[in-house]
């Protein structure tokens, strides 16, 4: 039956998720791993520079994996015609800036898996696995969408997510320093989570957000801060007006020093991904972009005036 009355409840806006029609999860690697097992695969070919958790779904279904290099305009480095049919090839869509790139790639590429996780608002090519993980670009503690032609034919149940809002909630009513501990353990608690659903709650905060605003505002920060950097940054950026980047890839010599100096005036840049460092060779083009390249924050919490003020606080600590 309906409950009517009652205490009342947390008030979301009631609008439209940005996507409708995927298979709503409760991670990005459980969507991958979810493909995975759809497809059967006995081996996965993925890039150096990328998250360790992507490992957690290859090894748990004890499949083989290789990496491979990408170069400087961020394109892989591979040889397609190696391929077999039981072969996956991994291609992320980096920053959200690299969608143009990912059309080339699934004409040369059968098997292909696209993770967007860094890049929500680029849309699912017809008929490539494709997923999403929301949390990169929103206040929600989880969740993922995942595009696929079939389904694994059995029941999950569904993920519950109240117990992972502390670190949101704190940051609102504290301070993010506050909350960093509590991130940091809910970034934890992914860790062997089985496959699930989508947790009511997750949606419900996916239904509220006014994607088209969120959008613009992305992108205008974003070019402000091109407008101002691109002559310093050692990444070529090859925008187009579709795209909706995560951040600003400002890649410098010394970035690693100047991510310090940003994190010392209460900037928090994130470091994209740390256990690149250990498993790429200092010369490599990956060691490079997971030691230099600062990830500055353009999402739709700021405006211009934040993005003058970053400017500047680069100038200084840089001059």
């Amino acid at each position: 039956m309906k409950t009517i009355g009652g205490y009342l409840e947390l008030e979301l806006n009631k609008a439209k998720e940005h996507y409708q029609d995927a298979i709503r999860l409760n991670s990005g690697r459980n969507a991958f791993e979810y493909i995975l097992q759809v497809r059967g695969y006995d081996k996965v070919y993925l890039p150096y520079y990328t998250c360790d958790a992507m490992l957690e779904p290859i090894r748990r279904l004890a499949l083989e994996y290789n990496f491979y290099h990408i170069d400087e305009k961020l394109n892989p480095v591979f040889n397609f015609s190696c391929l077999g049919a039981k072969d996956a090839f991994v291609y992320i869509n980096y920053f959200g800036i690299c969608y143009m790139k990912i059309s080339q790639t699934t004409k040369n590429c059968k098997n292909i898996i696209i993770d967007n996780s860094q890049a929500f608002f680029s849309k699912p090519l017809s008929n490539i696995d494709t997923f999403y993980s929301p949390r990169k670009f929103f206040g929600v503690p989880d969740g993922a969408y995942l595009y696929i032609n079939k389904k694994i034919p059995r029941k999950f149940y569904r993920d519950i997510s109240y117990t992972h809002f502390n670190h949101l909630i704190k940051r609102v009513d504290i301070n993010v320093e506050t909350g960093y501990a509590d991130f940091k353990n809910n970034e934890g608690s992914f860790t062997d989570r089985p496959i699930k659903l989508m947790s009511k709650l997750t949606q419900r905060m996916l239904e509220s957000f006014d994607y088209l605003k969120i959008a613009k505002k992305r992108r205008e920060n974003f070019d402000y801060l091109h407008s101002k950097l691109k002559s310093t940054n050692s990444l070529s950026l090859n925008i187009r007006d579709n795209m909706v980047p995560m951040v600003y890839p400002y890649l410098v010599s010394n970035g690693d020093k100047l991510k310090k100096k940003l994190i010392s005036k209460k900037i928090y840049v994130a470091t994209y991904w740390p256990n690149v460092l250990e498993n790429c060779e200092k010369a490599s083009f990956e060691f490079a972009l997971a030691s230099n390249i600062v990830c500055l924050p353009i999402d739709q919490r700021y405006s211009i005036d934040e993005m003058t003020y970053l400017c500047e606080k680069i100038n200084y600590l840089t001059s």
